[in-house]
């Protein structure tokens, strides 16, 4: 008999299938690394099903335990407010883990690496090329200061300058957009310039990084289903799932 507590990974959704076929892709990796932890996926917007179904759908067979993982790459709103709500009002049978988000991680910027090998670059490339790491934004403080954090230690593994972009429009002023970012490693004379989107899935956002990299010389492809994503999923449900103390007895 499988004790293994549940995966559920929780993506936000979108209304652009891409999104919800990549998080398929995405959990079908994780499944296939892992043959023996059950995994579904809940979505919290736009797509199905949703997570408060997978969670009545899980009470109803009789799981008992379940990890509740975000699959986002910050600790911002969605992680901080709208999954503990959903989480909150699940079955109470259920006993339920959260997770911690995927990033950040140095499996991550490995993916990051991957998909840009994959669009072209080679190792001879890093010292004269000049990299966005573009990511959704946001407003939360420590989201931004986690994606500039990244930039920082990412430069220093030979890359001739990386530099953080937003491509939200409610992120704060003063913060670059990929198309100003892309023009300010040009300036500072990259011989060549490549976005490196820091997002999961295609969509609205992930759309308005590809044009603002229009005159980039590489666009690397999101993180998608990447193996290294995949781990990252793996080793946030074993941190998840350590077994709490047992109940003391009065």
């Amino acid at each position: 008999m499988n004790n293994k507590p549940v995966l559920l990974v929780i993506a936000h959704g979108s209304r652009d299938p891409r999104h919800a076929a990549t998080v398929h892709a995405l959990v079908r990796r994780v499944r296939a690394t892992r043959p023996d932890v059950r995994v579904e996926t809940g979505f919290l917007d736009f797509n199905v099903p949703s997570v408060q179904g997978v969670l009545e759908s899980l009470a109803v067979q009789g799981v008992r335990d379940v990890v509740a993982l975000p699959l986002l790459l910050t600790r911002a709103f969605h992680a901080k407010a709208d999954i503990p709500a959903v989480l909150a009002d699940a079955p109470p049978r259920l006993r339920i883990h959260q997770a911690d988000v995927l990033g950040p991680s140095p499996l991550l910027t490995a993916a990051l690496e991957r998909r840009l090998h994959e669009a072209g670059l080679t190792p001879a490339d890093r010292s004269s090329t000049g990299v966005v790491l573009a990511s959704a934004g946001s407003t939360d403080p420590e989201a931004i200061a986690v994606i500039a954090d990244i930039a920082r230690e990412w430069r220093h593994t030979g890359w001739c300058a990386v530099r953080p972009a937003f491509a939200s429009a409610g992120s704060p002023a003063g913060f670059p957009r990929t198309e100003d970012a892309v023009r300010e490693l040009r300036a500072l004379g990259c011989s060549r310039v490549a976005v490196a989107p820091y997002v999961l899935a295609p969509g609205f956002l992930p759309d308005r990084i590809a044009r603002g990299a229009a005159d980039a010389d590489v666009l690397a492809d999101v993180l998608g289903a990447a193996p290294e994503v995949a781990r990252v999923v793996l080793e946030r449900y074993e941190a998840a799932r350590v077994p709490l103390p047992a109940a003391v007895s009065a």
